[in-house]
């Protein structure tokens, strides 16, 4: 495709991609509208990953022009999907690229509609300053930079390869923000404190740096995950003294954790057959899965992690297993409604969630946006539906 109507035909995509994030309510001020119609996405997507939707093993087709033709390459670019650009932390070869599989997505180009969403989110004004968390493609650092300005956006990414990649992909597209390679966990310190902080990664608690750096009446934006699963998008309003308050915006969003905080290899040591005390649970193990309860699940079990198996007789149980005190619980269907639960260790997990359970059930069972957060110098808690409603610790 020749240079001139490559240009066109992006232009008219990130048109439709704009209305597209317009009528989904995800683009919701002419500002940054303006940002998703004038940023050419394609221009951090030279070469990326689709997923491949389907049952069995999980994979990935490489896309490029070269691959697929510049039409179709250009229309997945500006398609409302997650784009892997790398796995388990290794570059990829794009001289010879081929599907792949039994890997884990390592960065990636978000699917815009959660990017700008989370740019609205961000409630900025004209000449404030921003530092981003995740730098990965750049695409989300070039939107900030045409919104703000390149000198109000400082942009950190912890991956060396990936953060080269988005600084010459920027460079070609005009924006020259501040961008430093390291752990973002640490945030930056130089200029701030800064009116907005966003992460575009998932951490298991709000950083301390997040909230000294971030100014007084300043916001945060960031997803809180655990092991099992993603909590939520928080908007947190920073009130000095190392504290910061707010609710839940937004479930599940599909970012990816922060690698210094990965789930540990070994998921813990499966407990014989005869450990612990067993009895009735009205609880069954869709309670670790099923949407609503499987938010409570993790933020009362940030430790933990589950999976199904037989054992030698054929029986098939669920283990929870806390991976940072050795603490289990193991569910045993008994009948159609029916189940057991065998817990020991340190923390009785199934009694805790059994009980946050009730209160969830109590407070008529809202969805993750009906629960918040509270940061202080001395510890992080989700509450549910009030900070002084019940709560739980975060991991620190």
């Amino acid at each position: 495709m020749p240079p001139d109507d490559l240009n066109i035909t992006a232009a008219k995509l990130r048109q439709q991609l704009a209305a597209q994030l317009a009528a989904g309510d995800s683009l919701r001020s002419p500002q940054w509208r303006t940002a998703v119609e004038d940023v050419p996405r394609h221009e951090f997507l030279r070469q990326f990953y689709t997923e491949n939707l389907g049952p069995g093993v999980t994979s990935w087709t490489p896309i490029s022009s070269e691959l697929v033709g510049a039409a179709e390459w250009l229309t997945i670019a500006y398609s409302d999907q997650t784009l892997v650009t790398q796995f388990d932390g290794r570059p990829l070869d794009w001289n010879d690229p081929n599907p792949v599989s039994n890997a884990n997505p390592t960065s990636s180009s978000t699917l815009p509609s959660l990017v700008v969403r989370m740019l609205e989110d961000l409630d900025v004004h004209d000449d404030m300053t921003v530092l981003e968390l995740g730098t990965g493609t750049g695409y989300s650092t070039a939107l900030l930079c045409h919104r703000l300005g390149d000198k109000n956006v400082t942009s950190i990414e912890t991956d060396r390869d990936v953060a080269d990649r988005a600084r010459i992909a920027l460079a070609s597209c005009g924006y020259y923000p501040r961008l430093l390679t390291e752990d973002g966990r640490h945030g930056y310190a130089g200029p701030s404190p800064y009116d907005r902080t966003i992460a575009t990664y998932g951490v298991r608690s709000v950083p301390a740096a997040w909230v000294k750096q971030t100014r007084p009446g300043g916001l945060i934006v960031t997803t809180l995950r655990g092991w099992m699963r993603s909590l939520g998008l928080v908007r947190l309003t920073v009130d000095g003294d190392g504290r910061a308050e707010g609710p839940f915006i937004a479930a599940d969003p599909s970012f990816m954790i922060a690698r210094q905080q990965a789930a540990p290899a070994n998921m813990g040591m499966i407990p014989a057959p005869d450990d612990g005390k067993t009895r009735e649970t009205t609880l069954g193990r869709e309670a670790l899965s099923m949407p609503d309860s499987g938010f409570v699940a993790q933020v009362v079990m940030p430790n933990a992690r589950h999976f199904t198996m037989r054992d030698d007789s054929g029986i098939e149980s669920t283990y929870v297993l806390d991976a940072e005190n050795d603490s289990f619980a193991v569910l045993t269907q008994q009948g159609d409604d029916t189940w057991t639960v065998r817990q020991g260790g340190p923390s009785a997990l199934w009694d805790d969630l059994e009980e946050a359970i009730s209160l969830w059930h109590a407070a008529d069972s809202p969805p993750p946006t009906g629960f918040g957060v509270s940061v202080t110098p001395d510890d992080q808690r989700v509450w549910l539906g009030s900070p002084d409603g019940p709560s739980w610790t975060l991991p620190k």
